[in-house]
């Protein structure tokens, strides 16, 4: 209430209601309680054991480990309650043309120059008709992955090893179970039960309580809205809107089915394209995690249920499940005291495993800008500005991956190939072919490693490369290339397999560190 002089003294948000659990209720429970739970605050999250989720999204991007970190969670003990392995990256296959394979690390190409970016000398020693191998033979992270090694870099390390970045793959199911008890630890309350109505204030329209279907009530000030693609809040009932893409991105169904292990996992996601989309190969410790993304225009739902069973590597271990989805965005991910998650705030496919980053990322700007009560329009206004320009970068890199195909062997390859695409990527797009040239801007999520991996892999080479590059002399960039690429491929064949280093870490599943096999820090 506003004193004699007319000023609102604001008042603290106290009770924050979660609506639905799956990876992104537990992970906005997870991490809330562990900083907002002072004991003022009340922290309730409301899921029915009736209502399923997801749970599609098992592959992620490095940022996940700082997510982690801030909740203090044990890196072996999180692989091994979840089933994980470690992803160095993503294996392309057919995306540019039939036949074609490249990969898509994480970490940087190389070192740079006197000052002059790797890649750039790359492509001068390109042009030339040197013989240099293949840009992935400068990336640490790549030649372990073609290798199926894994080491954990280090600070202190006087090897490449220091230059591998990593993600993870694990069970998404798992992960929520584990986020749960840490959650719960915390002091989270969880409610069973199915919400039938939403309680608004009349004057400013927030939502004040939602009903659950035994009649009880559960008061809130601020609202984080998991409920998937259903949107409970932040849709059915405040009627936020979608923003549809799905004129860039027209994949719409995905057909998901986990199967037996037949190897040992490879640190990488495979992605494979289809004649109407793509396939993911997602291994786990305890079985590997598989699916078909297609466009129902384009391919009936029998026939892509065929062409996955057709190419799995293992026996399936549960019948095929599909989803249904059309790519875009709310076009208010906050409104009025509700802010939406993961799939309640917006849906793009799991191509670049951004999903549970999308969350993450949500989360961490809600942190930024956690409101008081009233709650201010202009933080809410710079938080859905933040989560729009987020959206749109994973959507440009996402859109590139179509439009920079050769393929024209069906229908749906070249309406993606031919299709206009959005100004942001074509600008992008037309400065690499120029002079090879990225640009990182703002927050952007991709950064420009990612950029190049995509663009020569699928065969978009520059017309010529950045003339700067040409101010050193050929022979020593060749000699300092080759040396570079050579020390890439003795460390990896020192490295131990993906499952040896999980094993010995006391990262597998039943299994405890051995004596032998320290690290410094917490792990």
């Amino acid at each position: 209430m506003p004193d004699a002089n007319g000023i609102v003294t604001p008042e603290r948000i106290a009770n924050i209601v979660i609506v639905g659990g799956g990876t992104a209720g537990w992970m906005a429970a997870a991490a809330l309680s562990r900083f907002f739970d002072d004991g003022k605050r009340t922290i309730t999250l409301i899921e029915s054991d009736l209502i399923g989720t997801v749970g599609v999204g098992e592959a992620t991007i490095p940022p996940i480990r700082n997510f982690n970190a801030m909740l203090d969670i044990s890196e072996n003990e999180f692989l091994r309650e979840t089933r994980g392995t470690f992803k160095l990256g993503i294996e392309f296959v057919d995306w540019g043309r039939i036949g074609d394979r490249y990969f898509h690390p994480f970490g940087e190409y190389g070192h740079d120059f006197h000052g002059i970016q790797f890649h750039q000398l790359f492509l001068r020693q390109l042009a030339l008709g040197a013989d240099i191998g293949d840009i992935s033979d400068y990336s640490m992270s790549c030649v372990a992955a073609a290798h199926r090694r894994f080491g954990r870099p280090s600070a202190q390390a006087k090897t490449p090893v220091s230059e591998i970045n990593y993600a993870f793959h694990f069970d998404a199911g798992l992960y929520a179970a584990y986020l749960r008890k840490l959650a719960e630890r915390q002091g989270t309350v969880r409610r069973e039960g199915q919400i039938v109505r939403a309680h608004r204030d009349g004057e400013s329209g927030d939502v004040f309580a939602v009903e659950l279907a035994d009649g009880s009530r559960i008061a809130g000030d601020l609202f984080i809205d998991c409920s998937g693609f259903r949107g409970l809040l932040i849709e059915e009932e405040l009627e936020t809107g979608y923003e549809d893409w799905s004129h860039w991105l027209p994949v719409d169904r995905a057909i998901a089915v986990p199967t037996a292990t037949t190897s040992p996992p490879d640190p990488f996601t495979r992605s494979t394209a289809r004649q109407a989309g793509w396939q993911w190969r997602i291994p786990l410790q305890h079985r590997v995690g598989n699916g078909h993304v297609f466009c129902s225009q384009h391919m009936g739902e029998d026939e892509a249920r065929d062409m996955l069973l057709a190419n799995l590597e293992g026996e399936p271990l549960a019948e095929p499940r599909t989803l249904r989805f059309t790519t875009g965005m709310r076009r208010k991910a906050w409104s009025h005291n509700v802010v939406s998650l993961g799939l309640s705030s917006g849906f793009i496919e799991p191509l670049e495993s951004t999903s549970i980053h999308l969350i993450q990322n949500g989360i961490a700007r809600l942190f930024a800008l956690f409101p008081d009560k009233p709650i201010s329009s202009l933080e809410r206004d710079e938080y859905n500005r933040g989560m729009r320009e987020l959206y749109e970068d994973v959507r440009d890199f996402i859109v590139l991956h179509y439009k920079a195909t050769q393929r024209d062997d069906t229908e749906f390859w070249r309406y993606v190939r031919d299709m206009e695409v959005p100004d942001s990527l074509a600008r992008k797009m037309e400065l690499w072919r120029l002079h090879g040239r990225v640009f990182r801007e703002n927050a952007e999520l991709f950064a420009q490693p990612s950029w190049i991996a995509v663009m020569l892999g699928q065969n978009i080479t520059p017309r010529s490369h950045d003339p700067i590059a040409d101010t050193l002399d050929q022979h020593k960039v060749r000699e300092a290339m080759r040396q570079m690429r050579e020390g890439y491929r003795a460390t990896a064949q020192r490295l131990p397999s993906q499952e040896e280093f999980l094993r010995r870490a006391g990262a597998w599943h039943m299994e405890q560190p051995t004596a032998e096999f320290a690290f410094g820090g917490r792990q």
